[in-house]
């Protein structure tokens, strides 16, 4: 989405942005303070400064991302920025035209990715689980289904789940003729 603005304050703009690598680094720091309100990072250096300034700078000329593309973005900064060592998947797009294709019980299924929905079996379908269930039979998550996420990894039993599972216990394979003799418990001879 682009703004409309006059040929005077693109010349300006255009003119503030060749100024841009010729400034000094105090400048650079005060023209941060102008157009975002804080203090620059202190470990940004004079080339992130411009870099951020110019965008900025045309972010407000020329407009900015959509939401979706600002929702991708911050998914994506969550992703690398994740302490715990989770991976979050992101979501793929796949575009009007792709075919996404899927074996089934000896079959192979071809959908066709639609502006507007999916394509399969001269039907249109409002999401890819639809399609899964078509196919299957059964409630499916689409994505998943289809190939297009990964599957979830197999969860191991928790120390609580561990303590409560008896361990076997091994049977001597000889006896001693003492133990072969012995009645067992709650059996009389």
């Amino acid at each position: 989405m682009q703004n409309y603005i006059s040929a005077e304050i693109e010349q300006a703009i255009d003119q503030e942005l060749e100024r841009l690598p010729y400034a000094l680094i105090k400048d650079l720091r005060i023209r941060w303070k102008d157009l975002f309100a804080s203090d620059p990072p202190k470990a940004f250096g004079p080339d992130l400064l411009r870099r951020a300034i110019a965008q900025r700078i045309q972010e407000r000329a020329y407009g900015g991302l959509n939401p979706s593309a600002q929702r991708e973005l911050s998914q994506i900064i969550k992703l690398h920025s994740n302490k715990t060592g989770d991976q979050r998947e992101l979501r793929r797009r796949i575009k009007p035209g792709a075919i996404v294709v899927r074996e089934w019980k000896g079959t192979t299924h071809r959908v066709t990715v639609l502006s507007k929905g999916f394509y399969y079996n001269e039907q249109t379908y409002q999401s890819l689980s639809e399609v899964a269930r078509a196919i299957t039979g059964t409630r499916w998550n689409g994505p998943k289904f289809f190939g297009l996420r990964k599957p979830e990894p197999l969860k191991t039993a928790s120390v609580s789940n561990r303590a409560a599972v008896k361990p076997r216990r091994e049977r001597s394979r000889s006896l001693s003729p003492s133990a072969a003799s012995r009645p067992e418990a709650g059996h009389e001879c």
